[in-house]
């Protein structure tokens, strides 16, 4: 193979759409309503990394399973020499309402994308590296973060870009301007743990002063919380459930345990934030004579947002009929692991628009539906049309390889 190409922008998208027409029924029938139709939960999803190992198998390219440690991780890759791109496909679901999230449509993207591009790769005799590598966990569990630890994304010098791309609805701009997709979006930054209140039983009507109320420290916390939420700027973000408020209304509960998500625009904005919620629930810990014990989970970094990445997306999608807004300066208040990534390589991870009823975003019920439509499926197979050109682009291309890694190193 060729360690040096001057890519054929035409032919290449000619290549990367028709084989993509050709094998969009299947991927269709054999990963996306095969994913959709069986969610699950993160690192719980056993059946659909076995689907896209086995179907990848079938065309040829050989699977790592449990890849860098992770049971439901997977890794396939193509090339020996020349620079380096890895597709990230995520395919767990929400508890409870499945793939409200669009994972499966994700899966797909990544797994088209990384098709076709092996294909144009095979095709013209290019020298390139290519891997698609599955992540589980996006919802809650950290998975790229672990990944990243694992050394998945090492050396990062060695990365030329990450991509992958997410469903959402229709993309609208405040002067009514509409989108089919977002190229360069970013998002915030969240801090996930728990908290456990311990306390001490006793008889809730016979001798409650001998009890020490776990509950009531929780309560306390939450409601502490809720007056912090007056003082926090518009692009912060709290959540908070009680996992385990106690057993019987007459025992004084001994033990209860709460689960927290703290967002802010940035890692700095979200470790100040983080401290002041934690004040908040220490202080119902003291009001009670409670103790607690903090149990954190990953934390997903603030996706960053690249510029040449993001523009090169936008110009192939118009080829491909689609019309992407570049860049948004304003960081949604949704969180993801790609975050991570992108503060670790360069990074692209795209919007994708899916037409939805007024109200329905995602993590509702009423998206779960959407994301197994036909629509939905063209509309991720045209994202994977301009994600393996961007692929192509930035394996063959020094200008955008260069400018990614420029802009990875010096911007926001």
């Amino acid at each position: 193979m060729q360690s040096t190409y001057s890519l054929d922008l035409q032919r290449a998208r000619d290549l990367v759409g028709a084989f993509l027409d050709q094998i969009s029924a299947e991927l269709q029938l054999s990963i996306n309503k095969p994913i959709h139709d069986r969610p699950e939960t993160c690192y719980e999803e056993f059946f659909a990394c076995e689907t896209i190992s086995s179907y990848l198998e079938s065309k040829g390219f050989h699977v790592t399973r449990k890849a860098y440690g992770l049971d439901t991780s997977f890794e396939a890759s193509i090339g020996e020499s020349g620079r380096q791109v890895v597709f990230c496909a995520e395919y767990d679901a929400l508890p409870g309402i499945g793939h409200a999230c669009g994972h499966n449509l994700i899966a797909t993207s990544s797994i088209a994308a990384f098709l076709s591009t092996a294909h144009v790769l095979q095709t013209l005799n290019i020298a390139a590296r290519l891997r698609l590598l599955g992540t589980p966990a996006e919802e809650g569990g950290g998975g790229k973060a672990k990944l990243i630890h694992a050394g998945a994304f090492d050396p990062p010098e060695d990365i030329a870009a990450a991509i992958m791309a997410h469903p959402v609805t229709r993309v609208v701009e405040p002067d009514g301007a509409s989108y089919a997709g977002l190229a360069g979006g970013k998002s915030s930054a969240s801090h996930k743990f728990k908290v456990e209140f311990h306390g001490k039983t006793a008889h809730a009507a016979g001798s409650p002063w001998d009890g020490i109320n776990a509950l009531d420290a929780a309560v306390s916390a939450y409601n502490n919380v809720a007056l912090l939420r007056q003082q926090i700027r518009r692009d912060e973000r709290i959540h908070a459930i009680i996992e385990v408020g106690g057993t019987v209304q007459n025992v004084i509960t001994s033990y209860a345990r709460m689960s927290w998500n703290v967002r802010a625009p940035t890692l700095k904005a979200a470790d100040v934030l983080l401290e002041r919620v934690k004040a908040c629930i220490n202080a119902g810990a003291l009001a009670t004579q409670c103790t607690t014990t903090y149990l954190p989970l990953p934390t997903s970094a603030n996706l960053r947002a690249n510029e040449m990445l993001s523009r090169v997306y936008v110009e192939d999608m118009a080829r491909f009929g689609r019309n992407i807004l570049a860049l948004r300066e304003q960081p949604s208040n949704a969180s993801t692991d790609m975050g991570n990534v992108s503060h670790h390589v360069p990074s692209f991870h795209g919007r994708f628009s899916i037409n939805a009823p007024p109200g329905v975003t995602i993590h509702n019920p009423a998206f779960t539906a959407l994301a197994r439509t036909d629509e939905a499926h063209r509309e991720c197979i045209m994202a994977a049309k301009g994600m393996a050109m961007l692929a192509l682009r930035v394996l063959t291309d020094s200008k955008v390889s260069d400018g990614a890694r420029n802009d990875f190193e010096t911007k926001d």
